[in-house]
């Protein structure tokens, strides 16, 4: 029995190695191509997707520091003291007890400033990222991001 074995493993049709011929390589192109076709433009499509959570995730938590700066302070930042009293304390504001943030302030995903206004429009305060083009209004990744 091994030795039919050993026959089959050493015979003719097995001393010469095959490779793949051009039309297998062409069709195995063709299906990665056909591959990133449909999955890249699906890909890429969520990407605008998560940078708007991202934004949205931030100024929340911004929301909540400035909520804690009015615990202690008494008062909301002004627009002038900025997202910065966050970090550092304003000058004359011996009620602070910050930091309120762990990190510095970042830029909103698109490496723009955050626009932070109080009195805000919408609310006690303003806190919005104008989105991917950096301008007020703008649909889809475009769109504002804020906290109302």
């Amino acid at each position: 029995m091994s030795a039919i074995r050993n026959r089959r493993a050493f015979g003719p049709a097995n001393l010469h190695p095959h490779g793949f011929t051009l039309l297998e390589l062409l069709v195995v192109m063709a299906i990665i191509g056909l591959l990133a076709g449909y999955v890249g433009p699906r890909f890429f499509s969520q990407i605008g997707k998560s940078e708007t959570k991202v934004a949205q995730a931030q100024i929340d938590a911004f929301g909540k520091a400035l909520d804690q700066y009015r615990l202690d302070v008494g008062r909301y930042p002004s627009t002038d003291q900025g997202l910065q009293a966050l970090m550092a304390a304003p000058v004359g504001e011996a009620r602070w007890q910050g930091p309120y943030l762990k990190k510095a302030v970042p830029a909103d995903p698109w490496g723009k400033p955050y626009q932070y206004r109080q009195p805000g429009e919408h609310g006690e305060y303003d806190l919005l990222s104008l989105g991917a083009d950096g301008q007020p209004g703008g649909s889809g990744p475009a769109a504002d991001v804020g906290n109302w």
